[in-house]
């Protein structure tokens, strides 16, 4: 197990600070540490107070955990002034602590400021030399350059800037920036960029969770582009699960990390259920299309295909019933999860899909059960979604969605070259999915 030490303030709400720091790092499996340098009388609604912790106290909790367990990994948070800062560098140099992650935490969201200014010069000086990533904002990084930071060009350019104070990588976040956010990462050789979809929620102790997972994936020996990328997803799930525990803001969230993970076993289990029900149904092979199915499922939160089981080899027909080669697995369907993830952006309780042939009595059978069927036309696809492979198919139905209001039963489009007419049922979760299709098996042979 590996051993994290967080040195920053404590949260009295529990949303950021040294208590989303060590949240964080034990859903990732690892051993957190801590090291408080201001206690804070905050909630939901901001902060009402500081208490900076006396400097006899921080090196004290630095020696005792330091000089018995060590530390694979380190990140700083609020240091609040620059006896502090100075105090914390010098400490982590003498114990030789290598992968240090410096969170520049300067403002709270409120406005309360939680380093004054001379903690941002010692910062700059002592502190940045010895990180081995630095996670400002794009306020920090414009405090931290004197630069005026309102695009992504700028978000490269003080990036390049902060890594000239000694550190060897800078994470420039752009959350502040409008449009979906993109992340830079500079680390000396070239830019990386990160681009993710805005969640909608704005969550306390996001910056935390990210530095803090970051930290630990390196000390786990992720490289830095990995170690991010990781860390980005984790806090993307948080955000997205954030928690309304009082009056103000929602918390991040990231113990929807392990809930998640549990959910494995319930979708590979709900997809058998639900595939054995189609099994014993009369017939049901003759809406399998000749390019064969699937029945796929996705985890709460889902953000890419890892995230989406399905039947490996896809479902066939045999005969007049239907037969699998293999158990469901995830990541194995580009197309089944292309049709979850983008009805999961509308609906996020939409997490299941399956395609049959589409034919007009089909069709009709679909309608005399009282489902909603939408379709869109594969002619009216833009020749640069056509040209990208495993795009086509989230085009349509992202078309059919951004126009239905509440999410149909189904969505179907009548081919094209080389496509054959499909239709794709939607729903909850598998066992609704195969309802639905086995009501509309019943009513072509009624």
């Amino acid at each position: 197990m590996k051993r994290i030490l967080t040195i920053a303030g404590s949260d009295t709400g529990g949303g950021a600070g040294v208590q989303a720091d060590l949240k964080t790092i034990a859903m990732l499996g690892e051993h957190g540490m801590s090291v408080i340098t201001a206690l804070t009388a905050q909630n939901s609604l901001g902060v009402q107070s500081v208490y900076p912790v006396p400097l006899p106290s921080i090196e004290a909790q630095i020696d005792a955990v330091l000089s018995d367990m060590g530390a694979d990994g380190a990140k700083t948070g609020m240091l609040w002034d620059g006896e502090a800062v100075r105090l914390v560098s010098t400490k982590l140099a003498q114990y030789r602590v290598e992968k240090l992650v410096v969170d520049p935490v300067m403002v709270a969201k409120d406005g309360s400021l939680l380093l004054n200014e001379h903690g941002q010069e010692a910062l700059k000086k002592e502190l940045l030399p010895r990180a081995l990533l630095v996670t400002p904002n794009i306020p920090e990084a414009a405090a931290l350059t004197g630069l005026e930071v309102k695009t992504v060009e700028g978000m490269k350019e003080a990036a390049r800037s902060i890594r000239r104070l000694g550190a060897e990588a800078v994470l420039v976040k752009g959350g502040h920036l409008e449009g979906d956010p993109v992340d830079v990462l500079f680390d000396g050789s070239g830019f990386t960029e990160y681009s993710s979809e805005r969640a909608g929620v704005e969550a306390h102790g996001t910056g935390c969770v990210l530095s803090a997972a970051i930290a630990t994936e390196l000390a786990k020996g992720a490289s830095l582009q990995e170690a991010v990328r990781r860390g980005r997803w984790l806090t993307l799930l948080s955000i997205k699960a954030a928690s309304a525990v009082g009056k103000g803001r929602k918390f991040s969230n990231p113990q929807v990390y392990l809930a998640r993970e549990g959910e494995r076993y319930e979708v590979i289990r709900a997809l058998r259920e639900a595939f054995a029900t189609l099994k014993g149904e009369e017939g049901i092979g003759g809406l399998i299309p000749e390019v064969s199915s699937n029945l796929g499922y996705a985890l709460p939160l889902a953000h890419d295909k890892g995230d989406v089981a399905a039947f490996p080899g896809r479902i066939i027909r045999l005969r007049d019933t239907i037969a699998a080669a293999e158990a469901p697995e995830f990541g194995i369907s580009q197309h089944i999860a292309s049709i979850v993830l983008t009805v999961m952006r509308h609906d996020s309780s939409f997490r299941s899909a399956m395609n049959i042939r589409l034919s007009p009595p089909i069709l009709q059978a679909c309608r005399e059960r009282g489902m909603r069927i939408l379709g869109f036309d594969r002619g009216e696809e833009p020749q640069e979604v056509g040209e990208e492979e495993g795009r086509s198919l989230a085009w349509g139905v992202q078309k059919v969605l951004t126009g239905a209001g509440e999410v149909p039963d189904g969505i179907y489009d009548e081919g094209g070259w080389g496509k054959e007419p499909m239709i794709r049922i939607l729903g909850r979760d598998p066992g609704e999915v195969a309802r639905k299709v086995i009501e509309i098996n019943r009513s072509l042979k009624g």
